[in-house]
C-alpha cells in the first residue's frame, strides 16, 4: 500500500465518519437523557418496540444497496472510480437521514462540554474503526485479485449504522475516566465556593415536589432576600456546582437534592453543607433502583440527620430521638380546589392564616405549605408569607394552565408520581365541558409499576376521552381503566404523542379541557 493510496483510505475515512457522527445525534441524546450510563443505553436501544433501531437497519440496508448498485453501474469506469461514484448516494442518504432526525428527540440535545468532548471521540472512534475495515478489505481485495472485490470493497462501512449504540456506548467508556476526574475538580471548587460563602444554604429532598417547594420558596423569600435556587430540576453534584459555578451573590441559597441510588443524599449534603433541610415525603418513586420503600426512606432521612434544622413531611418517618435538632409544626388544612386555584388554611405551630392561590391542585397547596414553613424558619412573617402566596407562580411543566382558542390546557408533562398524578386527575374533573387526558402513564415504580399505572386507569374513569401513549406501561393503564367499568369507546392508544396531539386538534373544541399527563423522555 502506498503513501498516497494510505492518505485516501484515511481522508475517506474522516469524511464517512463526520457524516455518521452527525447521524449519531440521536443516539447520543439518549445517552445524555440516560447519565451516560452505557447500559441503560443499551437497554432502551433493543427494547422490542425501538423505532430508532429499525431506522438504523433501514438505513444501512438503504446504503448498501445503493452504494453497491452505482458501484456496479459504473464498473465500466474501472474500480476506483466506480467507487469514488458510489461516495453519492452514500453522502446523499446520510444528509437525508440527518435531516429526517432533527426532531427525532422530545428531549433536545444539550450541547455541553461533556457532549462535544464525547461528540469528538465518536468521530475519532469512527474515523479508526473505517478506516481499520477499509484498509483490511483493500489488502484483501489485493490478495484476492478479483476485480469485483474491488468495486465492493467500501460497501461494509455502509453497514456502520448497525453499530452506531456499541460506537457511541465505547466513546463513553474512553472518556468516563477523564470526565470523572473533571466533574471531581469541577465540583470540588464548587465545594470550596460554597464553603466560603456566608449565605444560607438549604436542601430540599423527598420523593415528589422537590422542584415545586424550590420554586414556591424562593418566590415568597425573594420579597425580603436576595436568593439563588438551582435551575429546573438540577438536582445532582454536577448541577449544583454548574449553579454556583459563577459565584453566589445571595442571602439564601436553595438547592434541591435527588436521588436514585444509596449515597446520593450524602454526597449532596457533605457539598452544599445545608444549615437547613426540607424532606418532602416519601413515595414508590425510584422504587426500580433503591428496591424498597424502607431504603428510600433510609435515603431521604439522610438530609433530616445531616441539616441542623429541617421541615419534615407527615409520610417521613424519624427514628433517630436527637438528630433532628429543631423542625416546624406545620399544615395545609382545608383546602378547597377549583378550576381558577386553590386556598387553604395554612398552619404553622398554633398560628392560622388563610391562603388564596392561582396555582390548582391539592397538591400545590402542601407544597406552598412546606415552602412556608422553611420562610417561617428563616424569618419571615405570617403576613408576609400570606402576602406572597397569592403572588405565586405554576412551575412550568407541572399542572400549569394555559388557554388556546378557549381550550384549556393542563400542562403536567413534568409530573412522574403517584400521588402528584391522581391529583392532577382530581383537579382535571373539576373543569366543566368535556374532559380529555393523554398520558403514557408512570415509571420507574419497579415491581409496584403494573399495580400503580392500573390505579391511574381507574381514575381516569368518567373522563370523555382517555388517549394512551406508547406501547410500554399503558396496557396496565388500560386494564385498570377498563376492570374500574370504563368506557373502552373513549379509550385509544396512539403510538406517539404527535399523533395525539393531531387527533385532539380535530376533536377539542372552545370550554373543553385535556390534561397531558407525563410525557415520558426519548430513553424509555
Amino acid at each position: 500500500m502506498t503513501p498516497e493510496t494510505i492518505l485516501c483510505i484515511f481522508v475517506g475515512s474522516a469524511a464517512a465518519a463526520l457524516l455518521y457522527s452527525f447521524c449519531l445525534t440521536p443516539v447520543l441524546g439518549v445517552l445524555q437523557q440516560c447519565g451516560y450510563g452505557e447500559r441503560e443505553l443499551f437497554r432502551w436501544y433493543f427494547h422490542k418496540h425501538n423505532m430508532l433501531r429499525r431506522r438504523h437497519a433501514l438505513f444501512a440496508l438503504s446504503e448498501v444497496l445503493l452504494v453497491s448498485l452505482f458501484a456496479l453501474c459504473f464498473s465500466f469506469l474501472g474500480s476506483s472510480l466506480a467507487c469514488l461514484v458510489s461516495a453519492v448516494p452514500f453522502i446523499g442518504l446520510g444528509i437525508l437521514y440527518i435531516l429526517s432526525s432533527r426532531h427525532a428527540l422530545k428531549v433536545p440535545l444539550r450541547r455541553s462540554a461533556r457532549m462535544m468532548r464525547l461528540g469528538g471521540c465518536c468521530f475519532v472512534l469512527l474515523t479508526a474503526l473505517i478506516f481499520g475495515v477499509s484498509a483490511g478489505m483493500w489488502f484483501a481485495a489485493e490478495a484476492a485479485g478479483s476485480e469485483l472485490f474491488r468495486l465492493f470493497r467500501f460497501v461494509p462501512v455502509a453497514l456502520f449504522p448497525l453499530v452506531f449504540p456499541f460506537a457511541a456506548a465505547l466513546a463513553s467508556l474512553l472518556m468516563k475516566p477523564y470526565e470523572l476526574l473533571h466533574n471531581r475538580r469541577f465540583i470540588a471548587r464548587a465545594k470550596k465556593k460554597l464553603a466560603a460563602d456566608p449565605c444560607i444554604k438549604v436542601g430540599i429532598t423527598g420523593s415528589f415536589g422537590k422542584t415545586s417547594v424550590k420554586h414556591f420558596a424562593a418566590e415568597m423569600l425573594s420579597g425580603k432576600f436576595r436568593v439563588l435556587a438551582t435551575p429546573q430540576s438540577y438536582n445532582t453534584p454536577m448541577g449544583i456546582a454548574r449553579t454556583v459555578k459563577g459565584g453566589l451573590g445571595c442571602d439564601i441559597f436553595l438547592a434541591e437534592m435527588g436521588a436514585r441510588r444509596e449515597g446520593d443524599i450524602k454526597e449532596l449534603c457533605e457539598l452544599v453543607c445545608p444549615e437547613y433541610g426540607i424532606v418532602i415525603g416519601i413515595s414508590d418513586q425510584h422504587l426500580e433502583t433503591f428496591g424498597s420503600l424502607e431504603a428510600i426512606a433510609a435515603e431521604k432521612r439522610v438530609l433530616a440527620e445531616y441539616a441542623p434544622k429541617a421541615v419534615l413531611g407527615a409520610s417521613v418517618r424519624y427514628d433517630k430521638p436527637g438528630a433532628l435538632k429543631e423542625g416546624r409544626d406545620f399544615a395545609a388544612e382545608d383546602i378547597i380546589c377549583t378550576e381558577e386555584g386553590t386556598s387553604f388554611t395554612l398552619r404553622l405551630g398554633r398560628e392560622r392564616v388563610r391562603m388564596e392561590t392561582k396555582l390548582l391542585g391539592r397538591h400545590s397547596a402542601e407544597d406552598v405549605a412546606f415552602a412556608a414553613a422553611l420562610c417561617s424558619m428563616l424569618g419571615m412573617s405570617l403576613q408576609e408569607i400570606a402576602s406572597s402566596a397569592g403572588l405565586l407562580t405554576p412551575v412550568p411543566h407541572r399542572l400549569e394552565k394555559r388557554v388556546f382558542g378557549g381550550v384549556n390546557i393542563l400542562d403536567d408533562s413534568y409530573n412522574a408520581n403517584t400521588a402528584g398524578a391522581l391529583s392532577a386527575v382530581e383537579t382535571l374533573k373539576l373543569f366543566k365541558g368535556r374532559k380529555f387526558v393523554v398520558t403514557p402513564g408512570l415509571v420507574e415504580l419497579g415491581e409496584l409499576e403494573e399495580k400503580r399505572n392500573g390505579e391511574l386507569g381507574a381514575a381516569l374513569v368518567g373522563l370523555d376521552g382517555i388517549i394512551l401513549v406508547g406501547e410500554t406501561r399503558v396496557s396496565a393503564v388500560s386494564a385498570g381503566y377498563l376492570n374500574a367499568g370504563g368506557d373502552g369507546g373513549k379509550l385509544r392508544t396512539l403510538p406517539t404523542l404527535r399523533e395525539a396531539q393531531l387527533v385532539l386538534k380535530n376533536e377539542l373544541g372552545p370550554g373543553d379541557t385535556v390534561l397531558f399527563l407525563n410525557d415520558l423522555p426519548d430513553n424509555y
